[in-house]
């Protein structure tokens, strides 16, 4: 199958078709757009809160009425079927409503973080042929022209009018293309069926809910990211209630977890230390917790004794990717090996061990991770080097992730991308940051590395050689000149500089990235002395598990 926008965008599905057919015949696809899995989910329960946040709370039929609303905007300002629309909003129900607003009137929902920074957004406007964008602050829109309308929350509230809702969809069709940092020098997009979104992640989920009827959520993660894709899906596929955070803050979640009733956390391993914390106030009351859900590389062993003992249920941790990775583990005890996780669910996806030429390896055997199955999306969005590269004619995508299946039949993670580093949450791609510094006219050179943070995870160092006859820049100088000059968003900004008079090479003549990193880890960050407040770049919990506010 292969399917084209209004505006020329091909996506085609590099999944061969049998195999779609026989996950569907295998009950693993609901063969359903995701508006009309919605619908369903509004006349089973009308009443049923849908989203709490802490300034309103909307049942199932009030989010579907502002869902209407919003697709009335859209329909106003020239979107059609088979368009992207772009969604740069803040967590809460008006961007879980603009993406079910784009479903019903069968455009594609394109959604990634709101915040300063316009470098991501351009290049993501620009390369979906995105023709409209739903955003809370100014973008330059200059040199896009296939963007007809820019609109505001306030724009949308302002409303009247409903657009009915268009055909259904071909299942098999777009509907969500997430953003990852990937290793790329640009953000990476991969698009999504309406099978893969509400089957193949719905899935996944399903597993997580184990059987809860009406599962209440706390999602402290960006709804834009691929991990944050599960709060649509759990409306739409589940029927879930959303607790949603104005802004992280350990004391405020766990308040909610009482007030809310809330069966599933959803975080990541910082969220669950910053909460596990926080002493008991005289009135918590956590018994209404079923599952504790992380996401990070390896949990470290800390964070899952702590969240073990606080939350007195079951911790997962899940392994996955934009790229349609998935696999989890559960653990109950706080000796169990966070690398180890469960076994791949067929529903969702399964993992071959692969060697350097591609080839199949035994169990047992460590190898390079490839995945597939009823969540694997379509292919990347106008990025055809990227499908040639990672994927193959069979379905398999490339993961890059190094890994082995035991003799158990268990997943067993060795090593993520290292072209990557996960900062409280999200992913940030070293060659993206490595690029636009290197711009900056006093430097020679610039390369990232990450350096290990006990409550973050890793931190990001930029190792700089300047300019002959040029003094290197001060962190300070740096990060404006990429927040201000090249766009770069916040949450990207690196938080260490060390300047060297060359960069070290390793014994083939190479860039040694690892003697980078120790010289990094060596010279920890130091306060500039001109600094009255932390740099910029300083991370503040609730940027960084929030879509940010400007």
């Amino acid at each position: 199958m292969s399917w084209t926008s209004r505006q020329g965008l091909a996506l085609p599905d590099l999944v061969p078709t049998a195999l779609r057919r026989a996950w569907s015949a295998d009950g693993h696809y609901l063969d359903t757009d995701i508006y009309r899995l919605f619908r369903r989910r509004v006349l089973a329960h009308p009443d049923r809160d849908a989203v709490i946040q802490p300034d309103s709370t909307l049942s199932y039929v009030q989010l579907d009425h502002w869902v209407g609303r919003f697709a009335g905007a859209l329909a106003a300002a020239g979107v059609r079927d088979r368009e992207i629309v772009a969604i740069r909003l803040p967590n809460g129900w008006p961007a879980l409503a603009a993406e079910l607003a784009a479903a019903r009137l069968g455009s594609v929902a394109l959604t990634f973080p709101a915040g300063p920074g316009s470098s991501e957004a351009r290049s993501l406007l620009a390369r979906s042929r995105a023709t409209a964008l739903i955003t809370t602050g100014p973008l330059d829109t200059a040199g896009l022209p296939h963007l007809r309308a820019v609109l505001t929350p306030g724009r949308l509230l302002d409303q009247q009018e409903s657009a009915a809702a268009a055909p259904a969809a071909d299942p098999d069709a777009p509907a969500r293309i997430l953003v990852s940092s990937g290793s790329e020098a640009e953000p990476k997009m991969v698009a999504y069926s309406h099978n893969a979104m509400g089957g193949g992640r719905g899935n996944y989920l399903q597993a997580v809910y184990d059987g809860e009827p009406a599962p209440r959520c706390l999602v402290l993660v960006p709804l834009s990211a691929s991990y944050g894709s599960l709060g649509a899906v759990s409306l739409y596929r589940h029927g879930a209630t959303l607790v949603l955070l104005d802004r992280f803050d350990p004391v405020t979640a766990l308040r909610a977890i009482t007030e809310h009733r809330v069966t599933h956390l959803f975080g990541v391993a910082t969220t669950l230390r910053r909460m596990t914390a926080q002493p008991p106030c005289a009135d918590e009351d956590l018994s209404s917790l079923r599952a504790v859900i992380a996401s990070a590389d390896e949990l470290p062993a800390g964070a899952l004794a702590a969240a073990l003992e606080r939350f007195g249920r079951p911790v997962s941790n899940v392994y996955g990717s934009s790229d349609g990775v998935n696999c989890r583990g559960e653990y109950r005890t706080a000796r169990a090996e966070t690398t180890v996780l469960d076994h791949p669910d067929p529903a969702v996806c399964d993992f071959e061990v692969r060697d350097e030429q591609g080839g199949p390896l035994p169990a047992g055997a460590a190898g390079e991770l490839w995945a597939r199955g009823p969540m694997t999306p379509l292919c990347y969005v106008g990025a055809p080097e990227l499908d040639a590269r990672n994927r193959d004619a069979d379905g398999w995508v490339r993961t890059g992730d190094h890994g082995l299946i035991g003799h158990d039949g268990r997943l067993r993670l060795l090593r993520r991308n290292s072209q990557l580093i996960k900062r409280g949450g999200y992913s940030i791609s070293l060659a993206e940051v490595e690029r636009h510094a290197a711009a900056h006219p006093a430097l020679a050179e610039a390369v990232c590395v990450p350096v290990p943070d006990e409550d973050l995870g890793e931190r990001l160092c930029v190792c700089v050689v300047p300019q002959q006859d040029h003094p290197a820049p001060t962190l300070t100088e740096l990060n404006h000149f990429l927040e201000e000059q090249c766009g770069l968003e916040r949450r990207k900004l690196p938080e260490q500089l060390v300047a060297l008079p060359t960069l070290p090479l390793s014994s083939t003549g190479k860039l040694s990235r690892r003697e980078l990193s120790r010289i990094a880890r060596e010279n920890p960050a130091q306060p500039e002395p001109s600094q009255a407040q932390p740099a910029p770049s300083e991370p503040a919990l609730g940027h960084l598990l929030r879509a940010e506010h400007a």
